[in-house]
C-alpha cells in the first residue's frame, strides 16, 4: 500500500549550515536527503518509516567537483549525471565515470547523488566498488566539525555506517595517483540498464617485469557490505599470470565474501560469475 503523504514531513533549509544546526538540535528527529530516489522507491512502496525529512538538495555547498593536481574533490551532492559529464573524472577515475552511467536511468541519474548513494549503504549500489579501489576518502560534516575517514571503513553492517546521527557526508576526495593502472569494471544484472547488480566487481592493476607490482579489487553484492578484497589481492601481488594462480584467487575470493540466496540470484551463481569476472580482469590486466 502506497504511503500517505500527509504523514510526512519535509524541511529544505537553503544553507548547509542551517540544516546541519538543525541536526544538531535534533539529531533524532530528521533524515536527510538528498535527489530522494531511494526515499521515493520507499514512500511508494509503503514502507518509508522515516517520517520527518530535510532535504539537501542543490546545496551549492554540498555540489561541486573541484579538480587539483594533488586531489579530485566531489560534493557530496554531486548527482550521477555531473560525475558521468566530468572530463577529468572519465580521464582519472574511469570506472567510478563508467559506474555513474550504470545507475538507473538517466532520470535518476539526474537525481541521484554520490553521498546518497554512500549513505544508504547498499551493498548492490554500482558507486561503491569504485569508490573502494580507488581508496577514496570521506569528509563527514556536523555542527561540532569535520572529520575525514576512508571509505572502506565506513559500512559496518547492513545499512549500516559510522556517520553520526548529526552529520552528512560533506564531499568525497580522490587522488589521481592511478595512471597506468590497468582499470576494470563489470556489473553483471538481469538487463543492461535500470536493473539492480546481482554482483558487480572493480578492480585496478599495474604489471612490471611480468608480475603484478600493484592490485585492488573491491565486489559489491556479495555480501552485507561492499568487500574490499584484500586476501585475493594479496595472492596475486607479486605474481606472474598463470593457471594454478587463477585457481588460488577463485578460491581467494570465495573465502572472503558470503553470498545469499535472494530474489536476484543465487549464492552458487554469484561465486561462479565472480570468478569469471576476476579471470577477465587478470587477462585484460596482463593482456
Amino acid at each position: 500500500m502506497r504511503s500517505n503523504v500527509a504523514n510526512y514531513e519535509l524541511i529544505a533549509p537553503n544553507s548547509l549550515d542551517a540544516v546541519l544546526q538543525i541536526l544538531a538540535d535534533s539529531p533524532d528527529r530528521y533524515t536527510p536527503i538528498a535527489g530522494g530516489t531511494e526515499i521515493m522507491v520507499g514512500l511508494g512502496a509503503g514502507r518509508l518509516q522515516t517520517q520527518k525529512l530535510i532535504s539537501l538538495w542543490n546545496l551549492e555547498e554540498l555540489r561541486f567537483i573541484e579538480a587539483a593536481p594533488d586531489a579530485v574533490v566531489i560534493g557530496a551532492g554531486s548527482t550521477f549525471a555531473d560525475i558521468r559529464k566530468h572530463p577529468v573524472i572519465a580521464d582519472e577515475f574511469s570506472i567510478l565515470s563508467e559506474a555513474a552511467s550504470w545507475t538507473g536511468s538517466i532520470a535518476n541519474q539526474n537525481r541521484g547523488t554520490l553521498g546518497g548513494n554512500i549513505v544508504n549503504a547498499s551493498p548492490a549500489a554500482d558507486s561503491l566498488p569504485a569508490l573502494m579501489v580507488y581508496e577514496a576518502e570521506l569528509v563527514l560534516t556536523s555542527a561540532r566539525g569535520t572529520r575525514r575517514m576512508p571509505y572502506v571503513e565506513f559500512h559496518t553492517g547492513y545499512k549500516q555506517t559510522k556517520l553520526a546521527a548529526d552529520e552528512i557526508i560533506s564531499a568525497i576526495a580522490l587522488q589521481p595517483r592511478f595512471s597506468g593502472y590497468h582499470g576494470y569494471s563489470r556489473k553483471v544484472g538481469t538487463r543492461n540498464a535500470q536493473a539492480i547488480a546481482k554482483l558487480c566487481l572493480a578492480g585496478l592493476g599495474k604489471i612490471s617485469g611480468g608480475q603484478i607490482d600493484d592490485v585492488r579489487l573491491a565486489i559489491g553484492s556479495m555480501a552485507v557490505t561492499p568487500v574490499r578484497l584484500r586476501r585475493t589481492e594479496a595472492v596475486l601481488l607479486g605474481q606472474p599470470y598463470s593457471a594454478a594462480l587463477m585457481s588460488e584467487a577463485r578460491q581467494a575470493l570465495e573465502s572472503e565474501v558470503a553470498p545469499i540466496d535472494d530474489i536476484r540470484s543465487s549464492a552458487l551463481y554469484r561465486l561462479h560469475v565472480a570468478g569469471n569476472l576476476l579471470q577477465e580482469f587478470l587477462e585484460g590486466l596482463f593482456a
